[in-house]
């Protein structure tokens, strides 16, 4: 573009805007920080002049003229463009406009409509950190949580290690994603996106091919503390929680389940994109017929399994898993549980409950204690009872010989 040296006096454009503004007919005059559209008079990588209206001159110069975005780039003569006014006339009488301005506040205006209309656009991820990534849209700078990913990039990482999540993360730097807009504030220049939301929208059709009471077939992508995660179909991924991934107590999933196992298990909830699964249910309750195993009053060998502040956790077997609460521990103060038992010790124990619908069965040392000392005044009785017995004989026959005596003393 050539460019073009105004001759318009400022004094003859201050009595034109006086006119305009007597002319009723003339609709309303810009104020500063509107948007107004003109057409490029001329330009060069100085200044661009543009037309506004056919009345008025604008002039955009300086760093107004860059923008991040291809938009004002290359402007030929006749162009229509909009330009944000930061001063209604200048030295030169003239309207001051900015590029640079206008095509943020334009690419915010975009971004409030994508909002509203719930559309899915594109984020480029600059940076990472333990909360998420920094992005940009349309230069825009804005933030993805962590927890906006989707099963596909969210960061599972085994002990949920800080540094290796933050590596994961950065490894997404440069990579553009999908995303919808969740919230935005362009006074605070606040754009909150997430990239799950796009990708459940995809996933609709996906997600009602299944319903609950379905039986799925996957491999485990992550092992925590409160259960594992489940792929499996087209990129779905489910939890099984640790309550529902046996029916004996799991302290630690990661002593049976690994990365990678494959694992079958059943749809039991699905709320939205969120697919919760149970691998006990496809396994008969060992409970149900517990009754025919165990009786109250048994007494039983069992493996303690953990000590807790208020009791031993056992092992009766594979299925059936039991509480020695700490009342039923020892009659007398306990100063340290671990003084009684430690896991992997082997012990007896009497069963004192059973609740098979609360998968709960209770455990006693304090009552296998009175039951073996009963059995010992038992057999102490016994004994007694025994002992005097064998000695009745001989009482009787002591009297019968006193009796014998007598009589012969009286017969002499």
């Amino acid at each position: 573009m050539s460019a073009q040296t105004s001759t318009i006096k400022p004094e003859e454009t201050s009595k034109m805007w006086k006119l305009l503004e007597e002319d009723h007919t003339f609709k309303k005059l810009p104020q500063e920080g509107d948007i107004v559209r003109g057409f490029v008079i001329s330009g060069s990588k100085k200044e661009v002049l543009l037309d506004i209206d056919g009345v008025i001159t604008g002039i955009v110069r300086g760093k107004e003229l860059y923008n991040e975005s291809e938009e004002f780039s290359n402007l030929e003569p006749g162009a229509e463009v909009e330009a944000t006014v930061i001063e209604l006339e200048n030295e030169k009488g003239m309207m001051e406009l900015s590029f640079r301005y206008a095509g943020h506040q334009k690419t915010w205006r975009v971004l409030q409509e994508s909002k509203e209309t719930n559309q899915t656009i594109m984020a480029k991820v600059m940076d990472a950190n333990k909360g998420g990534l920094l992005i940009t849209v349309n230069h825009v700078p804005g933030f993805l949580p962590v927890s906006q990913l989707s099963p596909e990039f969210y960061p599972r990482i085994q002990g949920g290690d800080k540094n290796k999540i933050l590596e994961r993360l950065k490894s997404y730097v440069g990579k553009s994603f999908p995303v919808k807009i969740l919230d935005i504030n362009e006074e605070n220049e606040k754009l909150i996106v997430s990239e799950k939301a796009a990708w459940e929208e995809e996933q609709k059709e996906i997600f009602g091919k299944y319903k609950v009471g379905d039986i799925v077939e996957g491999k485990i992508t992550a092992v925590t503390d409160f259960g594992t995660f489940v792929e499996f179909g087209e990129n779905l991924e489910g939890l099984i929680h640790i309550s529902e991934l046996a029916w004996q107590r799991i302290d630690n999933p990661s002593d049976l389940f690994k990365v990678s196992q494959d694992i079958k298990a059943e749809i039991i909830k699905i709320d939205g994109s969120k697919i919760f699964l149970s691998s006990k249910k496809l396994h008969e309750d060992p409970w149900k017929n517990v009754h025919e195993r165990y009786k109250i009053g048994d007494i039983v060998d069992g493996t303690v399994l953990k000590a807790t502040p208020f009791g031993l956790f056992v092992e009766l077997d594979q299925d059936i898993h039991g509480l020695a609460h700490i009342s039923e521990l020892s009659n007398k103060p306990i100063a340290s549980i671990e003084n009684i038992a430690k896991p992997g010790t082997v012990m007896k124990f009497k069963i004192v409950s059973i609740e098979p619908h609360e998968h709960r069965l209770g455990l006693s040392l304090k009552s296998l204690d009175k039951t073996e000392k009963t059995v010992e005044k038992e057999e102490e009785t016994a004994v007694k009872v025994e002992n005097a017995k064998e000695t009745e004989p001989a009482k009787v026959k002591t009297e019968e010989t006193k009796t014998e005596d007598t009589e012969a003393e009286e017969t002499k």
